[in-house]
């Protein structure tokens, strides 16, 4: 059946991928459902109301290499509510230290960032000079080869003369925000893939953005409005119990606040959601994995720490600590709205923490007597400021887990049931688990659905 016959596609999961998959889809002439467990659209990347407060579940950054999660905030028409720097440009904090910075220059890669490498403070001059091999040899590593995936990060980087210090002070600075991973736990497959899209080959590509609005409004509010635009029947709150192969389409049962909706038929589904519950709602033949394999695959949890100050403490929108608890601290005075319930200047900070198997049980008290302490120790101006909120949001199953091998457990868009398909950032898009890894999944679920009916095959128009 192809597109512009009544095709029905039913999309399983509101997150960016689902939100991917089920535009193209309509785009292309389906009608699209889509059902979402949770209340609202974005998944991962969203928002809530904590009393006037706009929170975010996490704080989120793409970079200007994130071609496809640009290309979908061109198709939502929020380009304007979102921001790209110039050029790279990482304000570094240590305790007690001269603040530094991460900036490239306008030479081509990889020199862009060879001033700010040999300046980086944190380094001794010879473990700044051994840098340099290192990012030469990491743009020769191939991601895509299974022996790349099976290598741990730090194993490599030791072997290439890489210090404990150095992992410490510069690739855990980047790759532990990216990978949801410390350098000894992370595969070498998406840490190549991090450091050679973002930094090593193209001089531009690593250039930061983020959201001045709440994500909420980017993939909740404006994504439905969209997605209804385009014809597709957008459910919340919905959460689907069983998915079922009938005649030549796929059966849904859902209920919505525990009680049991109407069942839905669709002729082609796609799946975009957790893996653990995809592997619940799967047909036991649809992958070509052993049983567990979502469980093997496993998380990794993020943990964010919210302070509101009384006066402004930081004076740019973002700082990465070294030699600090503190991890990435956000300013998240304008998007949050403070001024609505506090005014100037006072100043909400958000601070991310990835990779927090150790963090993620521990009480709030205890991360407040450590946090609050530590970000005095970065940012001089909140020695003297008064806290006046305190609260931390957690994410237990934040991203999939990519250790070494977990490769070998990211499926492909594609599986053996006809008609049946995958999204997701956990999926095999040779990403990390990021924004852009989850809009590259929906894409590639709907080229491969698109294609398997007959229709066109239309690339979405790449930001540049």
């Amino acid at each position: 059946m192809s597109a512009g016959t009544g095709a029905r596609v039913g999309v399983i999961g509101g997150g960016l991928a689902g939100i991917t998959a089920a535009l193209r889809c309509a785009d292309a002439g389906f009608a699209v459902t889509l059902l979402e467990a949770r209340p609202r659209l974005g998944g991962l990347a969203s928002s809530f109301r904590r009393g006037e407060l706009d929170v975010d579940n996490g704080q989120h950054v793409f970079l200007r290499c994130c071609t496809a999660y640009r290309t979908l905030l061109d198709r939502l028409g929020v380009t304007d509510l979102v921001t790209l720097q110039d050029r790279l440009d990482i304000p570094v904090r240590m305790p007690g230290q001269r603040p530094g910075r991460l900036r490239r220059s306008r030479l081509p890669a990889p020199l862009h960032l060879a001033g700010a490498l040999l300046c980086h403070r944190p380094l001794s001059v010879p473990d700044r000079l051994r840098l340099v091999g290192a990012a030469l040899a990491l743009r020769k590593v191939d991601p895509a080869d299974p022996a790349t995936d099976a290598v741990s990060f730090g194993t490599w980087l030791a072997e290439h003369g890489q210090s404990r210090r150095a992992v410490d002070a510069l690739w855990d600075l980047v790759g532990v925000a990216t990978l949801n991973a410390t350098a000894d736990s992370a595969s070498l497959a998406p840490a190549a893939t991090v450091f050679r899209l973002g930094l090593l080959t193209d001089a531009a590509a690593g250039d930061i953005g983020w959201a001045r609005v709440p994500l909420g409004r980017l993939h909740d509010d404006v994504a439905a409005r969209r997605l209804r635009e385009a014809g597709v029947q957008v459910h919340t709150s919905t959460k689907v119990r069983s998915l079922e192969r009938t005649g030549d389409g796929w059966q849904l049962s859902s209920e919505r606040e525990g009680e049991r909706v109407e069942e839905t038929v669709v002729d082609q589904m796609i799946c975009a959601v957790p893996p653990t519950v995809a592997e619940r709602l799967l047909p036991a033949a649809a992958l070509d994995l052993p049983q567990g394999w979502s469980t093997t695959l496993g998380s990794a949890p993020i943990v964010n720490v919210h302070v509101v100050y009384d006066r402004t403490v930081l004076d740019v929108p973002f700082v990465a600590g070294v030699d600090t608890p503190v991890q990435w601290v956000f300013d998240r005075t304008e998007q949050s709205g403070l001024h609505r319930i506090h005014p100037a200047p006072a100043q909400y900070l958000a601070v991310s923490l990835s990779a927090a198997d150790d963090l993620i049980r521990t009480p709030a008290a205890r991360l407040r007597e450590e946090m609050v302490p530590a970000l005095a120790a970065l940012l001089p101006a909140a020695r003297e400021a008064r806290v006046l909120d305190f609260f931390v949001t957690r994410e237990p199953h934040a991203t999939f887990r990519a250790s070494p091998g977990s490769g070998a457990l990211r499926p492909p868009s594609t599986t053996r049931a006809p008609g049946l398909f995958l999204a997701g950032s956990w999926t095999d898009t040779g990403w990390p688990a990021t924004m852009e890894g989850a809009v590259r999944s929906g894409n590639a679920a709907a080229d491969a659905l698109l294609s398997a009916a007959g229709a066109p095959v239309r690339t979405a128009e790449v930001a540049t």
